[in-house]
């Protein structure tokens, strides 16, 4: 016997009203993930050649140079941002540097997790979503039983596998949203690591020529 395959649209049409916010649910999800990669990438998260560089200005004592060349790339370095804040604040202590510094470096990681907590959101509400138009199948599949004269295992298989599309449905978005918040969470996390050990050791640097 041969399957009948089905296509998204008549899949769509099966899976009900609750289709509808799972529709919307993936849409979101897809400009989410889309926006934040774009931004990611287009925001170099690199903090190894910057220190390099700067390191350079600050054993030659120039930080007026520094403070040019890294406010030329604060608009898409986000680890320039920090250290134009370091440099800028160089001739205060140690201690005061770093909270200038830390401060700024939350600010950064703030905008970088901008939507997170979306895709967290979308990863919870399209699995209860699909679960509730499955829910909502079955009860519309027993009431075709109940109102049946004659049951047959066609009437039982056809509503319960229209019931569970949603489910699948919703289950396929949580796990796009929730690998991509796994995957830009490891990349923030690392930038955040590589931000703190960087300014750690410039710090230093600036507080012994001081």
């Amino acid at each position: 016997m041969e399957t009948k395959a089905f296509t998204l649209l008549e899949l769509f049409r099966l899976g009900g009203i609750f289709m509808w916010p799972l529709l919307f649910f993936s849409v979101a999800t897809v400009a989410i993930v889309c926006e934040r990669a774009a931004y990611l990438l287009y925001h170099n998260l690199r903090m190894d050649d910057l220190e390099k560089k700067l390191r350079i200005y600050i054993e030659e004592g120039n930080l007026d140079g520094a403070e040019a060349w890294l406010s030329g790339l604060s608009g898409r370095r986000v680890g320039a941002r920090v250290l134009l804040v370091m440099v800028r604040r160089a001739s205060l202590s140690a201690g005061l540097m770093e909270k200038a510094v830390e401060a700024e470096a939350l600010d950064c990681v703030a905008s970088l997790e901008n939507g997170f907590n979306f895709l967290t959101a979308l990863g919870s509400l399209s699995p209860l979503t699909g679960f509730l138009g499955t829910v909502s199948g079955m009860i519309a599949a027993f009431k075709s039983i109940a109102e049946a004269s004659e049951v047959n295992a066609r009437i039982v298989a056809n509503g319960i596998y229209e019931a569970l599309i949603t489910t699948v449905f919703g289950l396929v978005i949580a796990i796009t949203a929730m690998v991509f918040h796994s995957v830009f969470s490891h990349v923030v996390d690392r930038f955040a690591a590589g931000t703190e050990k960087t300014c750690s050791g410039l710090i230093i640097d600036l507080a012994l020529r001081s």
